[in-house]
């Protein structure tokens, strides 16, 4: 029994797979954000490739590319933000982000903040708002009006604050934010 726990802290301490790659291939990720990131995904997305599925300087800003981009998939996504003070944060989502009608996802999504500062927001189990596409923005976690991550359909102008779902404090420095860079990653 203790040899396959040994395994596994080997495995969740190895660098993710490719990770000169996703450097190389990210406007915003840092080789030591990638490290912090992979400690906090879920077993199933080990030993998978990141792929960068969607970028707002490669792809232009709009949500319904985001969409297009990521209907093909259904690995779960990692969504990282740079915002206009570079501060960088973000979601994980446990589904692709798609339009829906209703809030959809599992308690493996959860929200962080990479810089200036490091800290994941993981489900508290309060209620099951997850994710929710709409043609006009999309929302991660939720309660009480508020969502910890809202983000409009031209990939511009977000809004994130404290919310039940996810326990979480406001991700970006103001509550309101300009986006100067999103970026999109799935799992192959």
């Amino acid at each position: 029994m203790e040899d396959s726990r040994d395994k596994l802290s080997l495995v969740q301490d190895r660098d993710p797979e490719g990770l000169s790659n996703i450097v190389e291939s990210s406007d915003i990720l840092e080789a030591s954000h990638i490290r912090e990131l992979s400690k906090e995904l879920p077993p199933r997305t080990i030993g998978h490739t990141w792929n960068l599925a969607y970028s707002t300087s490669r792809h232009g800003a709009s949500l319904k590319t985001l969409y297009r981009k990521l209907s093909a998939s259904d690995s779960p996504v990692l969504i990282v933000i740079k915002d206009a003070l570079d501060e960088i944060f973000g979601a994980f989502l446990s589904h692709p982000l798609r339009p829906s009608e209703t809030f959809y996802g599992t308690g493996e999504t959860f929200l962080f903040m990479l810089h200036p500062r490091y800290k994941c927001f993981r489900w508290t189990g309060e209620n099951s708002f997850f994710v929710k596409g709409d043609l006009d923005s999309f929302a991660i976690g939720g309660g009480s009006g508020h969502f910890g991550l809202w983000v409009d359909e031209n990939l511009y102008l977000g809004r994130s604050s404290p919310c039940f779902t996810f326990n979480n404090c406001c991700l970006s420095e103001t509550d309101d934010f300009r986006i100067m860079d999103l970026e999109a990653w799935t799992f192959s």
